[in-house]
């Protein structure tokens, strides 16, 4: 059953009763009241630029222990190298942009649409949401951003504009913050190589509860 958000009172339904897809309600706006609860509860918004909001709690979710962390011969060379500057939360507004922008395969358009990039940088503002930015040369060539829970880091979207430079970002952050889970939400080759791995929602509500 997928439920109707009242647009005037900030709550949300139990996640575990998001449909098998995940979708657990609609509607609602994106303050930061109510996107800090939401993320304390497991659920995250996704949607299109003209169709309502949708939040999501999946059945699985794919996560990133930072000591179970795999990093290649060829990433690790890369790291030993210096091969990139890294920065956190100096340019949040870009890292955004870039990830709204960037083309991805089999993804016509954007869910980061311009509804979604004010909410975020006022979480930004707030202290919630956090970014690694990535240099090459003086230039943001990659990065990532996402919103802290406790010890929690739920990552939002990361951007390459050279190869590796979003998988330096997720290194790096693993290495250098003390968060106890990475939550990339939705897995994928990229991930899956760095040693992500699924994990059921009950088990990730209980990290979510117990950090």
């Amino acid at each position: 059953m997928v439920f109707k958000l009242d647009d005037d009172r900030i709550v949300f339904p139990n996640p575990e009763l998001a449909d098998p897809d995940g979708l657990l309600a609609i509607g609602g706006d994106l303050r930061a009241e109510r996107l800090i609860l939401a993320y304390q509860n497991g659920i995250f918004p996704w949607f299109s630029e003209g169709d309502p909001i949708c939040w999501y709690a999946p059945i699985e979710r794919c996560v990133i222990f930072p000591e179970c962390l795999m990093i290649s011969k060829s990433m690790a060379k890369l790291i030993k190298g210096n091969a990139f500057k890294v920065t956190y939360d100096l340019v949040f507004s870009e890292v955004i942009e870039n990830c709204a922008k960037i083309s991805r395969k089999d993804q016509n358009g954007t869910w980061i649409t311009s509804e979604m990039q004010r909410a975020y940088l006022k979480l930004h503002e707030l202290g919630y949401a956090h970014s690694v930015e990535v240099w090459q040369d003086d230039q943001l060539v990659g990065g990532l951003y996402g919103v802290q829970n406790n010890q929690v880091f739920c990552g939002e979207s990361m951007f390459s504009k050279v190869s590796n430079a979003s998988k330096y970002a997720l290194i790096w952050l693993c290495k250098h913050k003390n968060f106890k889970m990475i939550d990339c939400q939705l897995p994928n080759d990229h991930l899956m190589s760095l040693g992500a791995e699924m994990i059921s929602k009950d088990e990730y509500l209980g990290h979510l509860r117990a950090i």
